[in-house]
């Protein structure tokens, strides 16, 4: 079975939580009330910025020229800017995963696009894509629509033409399409951009998934492993040599690969704790060989197509909800925002870490909504 366009566990629902209006006034507010006390107290109508004309530790005190800056002196804090780099993002089958928030995300810092489709959902995808079906979603903050530069057909589970099964050759869902195992990618991408600066790993498919894991068979686990993490591997393997030094690559992962899951089976908890160890020999490898950093984000749970084979991915979103630190709907676009900052120059010096985007539901030792606790 081929690799899906899923990573983790990936879905979505709206939850009511406190309104956003009222959030938002409370924010004003306090806000307001700090800029009245800065404005007493140090005659500045807005919070300042200090800017140094020369190093602070220079040995020449009188050379330093210290100057408030109103917030209306030009653009703020520190811009994620991904201009004129290429960014490859395997596993995009539709708008509504992580791997096409991602994608987002990197378009909106500059980035150009480049994506790989699994072959049996290669033909819907580039339709939908042509008939203006994703047209809401391509919507980029500044008004724009995310341009996706090229779609490459993929199938991750097979490195080169030689590792393809004759029944996969002359499956009909595969007609039509050409150059998808890995090695033809990585090599149909080389011909046609010469190089990439960022290659994004959003897979996973685990053909029993629903199945416990002492009743997964060999093939079934083995399955999971391939397509969830190996593939990760194997994607590395074959862009690493067409990737520009000081790059980056990331994958998804989810918090079954540290904590049991009962329902997350079939081994895909073993592919994406595979993914996680893998992760850190990869930093220090394409570290060392491509200068090329290597991190993986553990996600909540988001509602993607994908993720409902699953069968009972709404509990867990309610189960997300009620317990995380933070009590909100988990947004695709805060682990795309997340992918920007580790692909970006920002990030230079973090390699081979699991960064956690769940609101906080990783670090809970107990369930709140126990009847043991509300007891």
């Amino acid at each position: 079975m081929g690799a899906s366009a899923a990573a983790g566990v990936q879905m979505v629902a709206a939850r009511p939580c406190i309104s956003a209006s009222q959030g938002m006034l409370t924010s004003r507010a306090a806000v307001s009330r700090i800029g009245r006390a800065l404005s007493t107290t140090t005659g500045f109508t807005t919070c300042p910025r200090i800017c140094y004309s020369s190093p602070l530790g220079s040995s020449k005190r009188s050379g330093v020229a210290i100057r408030a800056m109103s917030s209306e002196s030009g653009p703020q804090g520190l811009p994620i800017d991904l201009r004129g780099k290429r960014a490859f993002i395997a596993g995009v089958a539709d708008d509504n995963g992580y791997g096409w928030a991602i994608a987002k995300a990197l378009a909106a810092a500059g980035a150009e696009i480049l994506v790989g489709t699994w072959v049996p959902a290669l033909n819907i995808f580039e339709t939908s894509l042509r008939r203006g079906k994703f047209d809401e979603s391509r919507k980029l903050p500044d008004g724009s629509l995310m341009e996706i530069v090229k779609v490459y057909p993929l199938d991750a589970v097979y490195d080169s033409p030689e590792d393809v099964p004759e029944d996969v050759k002359g499956n009909k869902r595969y007609a039509g399409s050409s150059n998808w195992t890995v090695k033809e990618v990585a090599e149909s991408v080389k011909n046609d951009f010469g190089s990439i600066d960022i290659l994004v790993h959003s897979l996973a498919n685990g053909p029993e998934v629903t199945k416990p894991l002492l009743e997964t068979s060999r093939r079934g686990y083995l399955a999971a492993l391939s397509a969830s993490s190996y593939s990760f591997v194997s994607l590395l393997q074959h862009f690493l040599p067409i990737m520009n030094p000081g790059g980056a690559s990331i994958s998804l992962t989810y918090i079954a690969s540290e904590r049991a899951i009962p329902g997350y089976g079939g081994g895909m908890s073993s592919a994406k704790a595979a993914l996680e160890s893998d992760t850190k020999v990869l930093a220090f490898e394409a570290g060392r060989k491509g200068k090329i950093r290597v991190n993986t984000i553990s996600a909540g749970p988001l509602g993607s197509r994908a993720a409902k084979a699953i069968g009972f991915i709404e509990k867990m979103i309610e189960y997300s909800y009620v317990n995380a630190p933070l009590q909100k709907e988990l947004l695709a676009d805060e682990v795309g925002n997340t992918a920007a900052f580790l692909v970006s120059p920002l990030a230079s010096a973090i390699t081979g870490s699991t960064v956690y985007v769940d609101n906080g539901l990783n670090t809970m030792g107990l369930a709140v909504d126990s009847p043991t606790i509300s007891s």
